[in-house]
């Protein structure tokens, strides 16, 4: 079992740059919910749940958003870090008090090691992994039970493979990227071509508004080889059973410091920039290009071959079938630039009234035509 980590408040305050009310020297084990917070936590305050919570905690320290301290009584609590960014501080706090992964120094006898693997010092490689030829694995990597990484694989310092994790063939992988459970880097591209025209190339040359019909034939589906590579940049993070798969010639790229979630499908030859962050449940087809510092909500689809600039942001559950230049933000399906989004919405929903003041502007016009008008007499 690890060893419990622990803080003084002002160790804490200089790495995220808070500042101590109280007693400075105090020590704290952990960091919690106001709610479950006991007596060597730091309890953490972000929103109002917090607040209220923090009146019946056991904690006697905490970590609160600088705006909200004089709104607090002080309680059982003996000491405050006052925090100006909240969510900032709650990264370098959490990060304090990480627990490193449970996993022996140096290679788990169960683990199976190709011909001419090259291990950095420091490298742990737990039981059942299987490493393949002439792959190179950085110094202080965290290989965790049952990862596979195949052969050729370039792997950087400080890494860390969570258990199930699949590498395949040639993927180059930089510094500190962190994976996590059962992902998969360097799979096939989904890449297939049949004999004759296929009713996906007829739907694409036909003319949407006029057609709605299928033509072509699927009929002879040939594979076409993935013989491109992945390459991850430094600090990249890929969520559990998120895919990435190699490009079809050349290869399938995640930017530095870009951040991707569980569940994400990543398709051949995609190019995504540094930065980015892609929640889950996306899928980015074939050929995608995302620019930096994007932003991805989750559900996301993108069609292939579109490209999404810099500074973008497309909210969850778009579907994104054009091109989005830099600094927009996109919504809806077909995504569209959230304001005329709104506008669409708000006009269907002005429709729907104008739906109903339409029918009853039609009845009255009704019931005035039935009425006989003044020239007419009863018995004509």
């Amino acid at each position: 079992m690890a060893a419990a980590l622990s803080h003084s408040l002002q160790q804490l305050a200089e790495r995220v740059g808070a500042e101590v009310e109280g007693d400075g020297a105090l020590v704290v084990r952990g960091l919690a919910h106001p709610a479950t917070a006991g007596t060597d936590d730091l309890a953490l305050v972000l929103d109002a749940t917090g607040v209220a919570a923090l009146a019946t905690s056991a904690a006697r320290a905490a970590a609160v958003p600088r705006g909200l301290r004089a709104k607090l009584s002080a309680g059982g609590v003996a000491a405050w870090l006052l925090l100006d960014r909240p969510r900032l501080a709650m990264a370098g706090l959490a990060e304090a008090f990480e627990q490193p992964p449970a996993l022996a120094p140096g290679v788990h006898p169960s683990a199976v090691l190709g011909e001419g693997v090259v291990l950095g010092e420091g490298v742990r490689i737990g039981p059942l992994a299987v490493i393949g030829d002439g792959t190179q694995i950085g110094a202080e990597t965290l290989v965790a039970g049952q990862v596979t990484i195949g052969a050729d694989v370039t792997v950087g310092s400080g890494c860390r493979f969570a258990a199930g994790v699949r590498i395949g063939d040639r993927v180059r992988i930089g510094d500190r990227v962190i994976l996590q459970p059962n992902c998969v880097i360097g799979s096939d591209g989904f890449s297939y071509v049949t004999e004759e025209v296929s009713t996906v190339e007829r739907a694409r040359e036909s003319n949407a508004l006029e057609h709605s019909e299928t033509s072509g034939s699927n009929e002879g589906i040939h594979r076409i080889a993935s013989l491109g590579t992945v390459v991850l940049e430094d600090d990249v993070e890929i969520g559990a059973c998120t895919t990435v798969d190699r490009g079809t010639l050349a290869e399938t790229r995640i930017g530095r410091n870009t951040k991707i979630d569980n569940l994400v499908q990543v398709a051949h030859n995609v190019r995504i920039g540094e930065n980015c962050m892609v929640a889950g449940h996306c899928g980015l087809s074939g050929s995608v290009v995302i620019g930096d510092r994007s932003v991805l909500g989750g559900g996301v689809g993108v069609a292939d071959h579109k490209t999404i600039g810099s500074d973008v942001v497309v909210l969850a559950a778009s579907g994104v079938g054009t091109d989005i230049p830099n600094g927009m933000m996109y919504s809806g399906t077909p995504a569209l630039p959230r304001a005329e989004y709104i506008q669409e919405l708000l006009f269907l929903r002005r429709g729907q009234r104008l739906q109903g003041d339409i029918r009853g502007l039609k009845q009255k016009l009704a019931e005035l035509e039935a009425k006989p008008t003044p020239d007419e007499s009863p018995g004509d």
